[in-house]
């Protein structure tokens, strides 16, 4: 006899399945420290990743060829001293900005990243050496394959130095703008087709993470909601997510009945899911 779920455990099931799902989404990581305050830490992705990569590669390239230019004019002693100050910033470059500048080479810096441990503290010496000297083999067999794959499976942008030391990069500047952006004010719309519980709960998330991501960020996410934007893309996607939460939630295009009917809306949606699963016919 199949084992019958009671409402709290389906409610507790849902509830992690959603936050798993929401993380998979907006790469949100959601760490609760020792004094029980609860984090979220922002992951960056391959490509933000990949261009702090660019930037730190292009101010490695500039002193390279200015220190070369200047090694040069002492002949071959000259040379054997450029080697070792191409080893040493090769190597040290990265370790002495992460542990000196809060987690960030000016690349990062520029791009708004930071590294830090996987439990949101700072970056400490030893988890820096390691996850540099990982570079290594992250960067086989050419191009940083490896480390690439190693992101895309772990699934919160860590490469293989990363799981090894225990890190994680993640952004650390919200973009000018978004604190004052409320979602509300976008207006009310209902959704174009029936949406179960769990997918309103994703679209309603999606609006309430909404003011926290980047405009590329929004847009990226508004775009996989194909059924519901259409073939609306950027802003006019995001609008529509942002119009059907506002449906779902039964808000007028006001920000401050946000907080009045986000509480109301979540349990309206839990007695929604009860009522679909207790019209759904037994197996």
């Amino acid at each position: 006899m199949p084992a019958i779920a009671t409402s709290s455990s389906a409610d507790a099931g849902l509830a992690r399945a959603t936050r798993a799902q929401a993380r998979r989404i907006d790469t949100v990581r959601t760490v609760e420290t020792p004094e029980g305050c609860v984090l979220e830490l922002r992951v960056a992705g391959p490509f933000a990743r990949a261009r702090a990569w660019l930037l730190d590669f292009s101010v490695r390239t500039v002193i390279y060829m200015a220190a070369a230019s200047a090694f040069s004019l002492l002949g071959a002693f000259g040379m054997g001293l450029f080697l070792v100050f191409a080893f040493l910033l090769e190597w040290g470059y990265p370790v002495a900005f992460e542990i000196w500048r809060d987690g960030q080479t000016p690349g990062k810096r520029m791009c708004g990243l930071a590294v830090v441990h996987d439990e949101g503290t700072p970056v400490g010496a030893g988890a820096s050496v390691t996850r540099n000297l990982m570079r290594a083999v992250d960067f086989l067999p050419v191009g940083y394959v490896t480390g690439a794959i190693a992101m895309l499976a772990a699934g919160d942008g860590r490469r293989l130095g990363d799981l090894a030391a225990g890190t994680l990069v993640v952004h650390v500047d919200i973009p000018s703008g978004l604190a004052s952006r409320t979602w509300a004010e976008s207006g009310s719309a209902p959704p174009p087709l029936p949406l179960s519980a769990r997918e309103r709960r994703a679209v309603v998330d999606f609006a309430q993470r909404f003011t926290r991501l980047s405009s590329a960020r929004a847009e990226e996410l508004a775009a996989t909601a194909t059924p519901l934007v259409g073939t609306a893309r950027g802003t006019d996607a995001v609008t529509r997510l942002l119009q059907m939460a506002n449906g779902i939630l039964g808000v007028e295009a006001t920000a401050s009945s946000v907080g009045e009917h986000v509480g109301t809306a979540r349990g309206g949606l839990d007695d929604q899911r009860r009522d679909d699963e207790a019209h759904r016919e037994p197996r």
